[in-house]
Order: C-alpha cells, then sequence, then structure tokens
C-alpha cells in the first residue's frame, strides 16, 4: 500500500492538518473563553438549540473574535505554499498557533464583559427544569445504557 501512495502524499497530508488547525485554533478559544471565563459551565442547552433563545441564531462576539483570530495568524503561517512575513522573518517558524490562541481569546474575554450571567441564570435554570421533566424515550432503559454499564462495574 505504501508504494502505490503518490510521492508528495505526506507534504499534502501536512499541510491539510495545518489548514484544519489554522481554522480550529481561533474556534477552540473562544469556546475555552466562553467556558471557563465568560459563562464558567453554566449553559441553557435547550435554548442553544432555540435561534429565538437567549445565545440567538449566530454570536456577533464569537464570530467577531474568530475573525480576527483568523487574520491576525496569517503573518505568522508557514506551509509549502504560503510564508507569512513574521515566519519569513523567523526562518519559518511557525507560531500561528499561540498568536491565534491569544487574540482570539483575549478579543473575545473583552467582548463579552458586557454580558450579564446572572440575568442568564433564569434561563440557565428553566432548561434544566426542562430537561429534568423530559420522559425517557419509549422502550428505552437507562439502566441498559453503555455509560450506566459502565458506572456498575
Amino acid at each position: 500500500m505504501a508504494l502505490l501512495l503518490p510521492a508528495d502524499y505526506l507534504a499534502s497530508l501536512n499541510v491539510f492538518l495545518l489548514l484544519m488547525l489554522y481554522f480550529l485554533i481561533p474556534w477552540t478559544a473562544v469556546n475555552l473563553v466562553d467556558f471557563y471565563f465568560v459563562r464558567r459551565g453554566h449553559y441553557a442547552i435547550t435554548a442553544i438549540f432555540d435561534p429565538r433563545g437567549i445565545y440567538g441564531l449566530w454570536s456577533w462576539r464569537g464570530l467577531t473574535a474568530y475573525l480576527v483570530g483568523m487574520a491576525a495568524m496569517i503573518p505568522f503561517f508557514s506551509t509549502s505554499f504560503f510564508t507569512g512575513p513574521v515566519a519569513a522573518a523567523l526562518d519559518g517558524a511557525d507560531i500561528s498557533f499561540a498568536v491565534g490562541l491569544l487574540v482570539s481569546g483575549l478579543l473575545y474575554f473583552a467582548l463579552t464583559r458586557g454580558i450579564d450571567p446572572e440575568a442568564e441564570k433564569v434561563a440557565v435554570a428553566a432548561s434544566d427544569r426542562e430537561l429534568e421533566r423530559r420522559e425517557p424515550q419509549a422502550g428505552h432503559d437507562p439502566s441498559t445504557s453503555p455509560v450506566t454499564a459502565i458506572w456498575a462495574i
């Protein structure tokens, strides 16, 4: 099988993985900051799926932090087809990941200073009540779920 692979397969795979990381780093920063510093893990789960809920359809704060973080990373990119000016000055060192995490995370944190998590507590409590009230699906025995089975061991 290895002999059937094109000669530049590993280089192509490397570029693909780098591009995936470039797109995921700012998104990860926004999510981590939101979870640990903004909402501290308290979400109205049912409202996440409601475009008219407290979170809305799109978060301008999250999208702004993501796009600015992605743009800030570009000068630091170092790939086989593009090397940013800062990466070139660093002899090809790619530190875009650190830049993306910091810029997106710090910007999102700054943009969310206006969010009042206390005001969201009402929606979180309502969501929790709704989730607790729901009956298990017909024919579903929670005691046979894989998670329950693992804890039973």
